[in-house]
């Protein structure tokens, strides 16, 4: 049997923050390894217990959660995946997010069965949004002036995306899973896993969705 997935809760609401502790804990495969109030005591706090996946809120005292994901995303020592989890569908706060290094974007307004899903996706090591902000994601980055396609993150890309795995890719982007993926090209589940690793070895992509942020930043999608 596997270890648990780790999470840290980050919210500046006590009731919030017992709330999701209780949907989590009683799950065999999540534990709760801390909770932190503020931005500050969150970069401590991942520092500190290394934790799988970190729960963010946006709003709170002294450094908001912008900025103490991109500080934990900065550390080398921690590789715990980002959702910010927050009570507003804001552009500003989702794209800020995507470009500060979440992993995913939840609404509070969600379920638990939301919450549960984005926890044991991202500690898989993919990505998650909500599905009222996919579309804007797609949108928004699709639009955007591409950069040089053959580098990302400033560094030259391994080689260059095969024509599967920018087909692949597309799908990706249609925020489709590797099952329905699988379905649509008429390939093995396994291959479309395989496929999406490439993907984000060569992007220098840490999941899916900044698969998708840096693709079409890049004009390879």
């Amino acid at each position: 049997m596997s270890d648990p997935i780790r999470v840290l809760i980050v919210d500046d609401h006590a009731t919030l923050r017992a709330g999701f502790r209780t949907i989590l804990d009683i799950q065999s495969d999540i534990t709760v390894v801390g909770e932190a109030a503020t931005g500050a005591e969150a970069v401590a706090a991942a520092s500190a217990l290394r934790p799988d996946v970190v729960t963010m809120d946006v709003q709170m005292p002294d450094m908001d959660g912008i900025e103490a994901t991109r500080r934990i995303v900065a550390e080398r020592e921690v590789t715990a995946a980002i959702a910010i989890v927050t009570t507003f569908d804001r552009d500003d706060y989702l794209f800020a997010a995507l470009d500060a290094g979440a992993s995913g974007f939840l609404l509070k307004n969600g379920t638990p069965e939301d919450l549960l899903t984005a926890v044991r996706v991202l500690a898989a090591g993919d990505g998650m949004l909500a599905p009222e902000v996919t579309r804007r994601v797609v949108q928004r980055y699709a639009s955007t002036a591409p950069q040089a396609p053959s580098t990302t993150r400033g560094v030259a890309l391994v080689e260059p995306l095969t024509d599967r795995e920018a087909e692949v890719l597309a799908l990706v982007a249609e925020a489709m899973s590797n099952a329905e993926i699988a379905t649509r090209l008429f390939i093995g589940e396994a291959t479309v896993k395989t496929h999406v690793s490439r993907i984000l070895q060569k992007l220098g992509a840490r999941d899916r969705v900044q698969a998708v942020v840096l693709a079409h930043r890049r004009g390879l999608a």
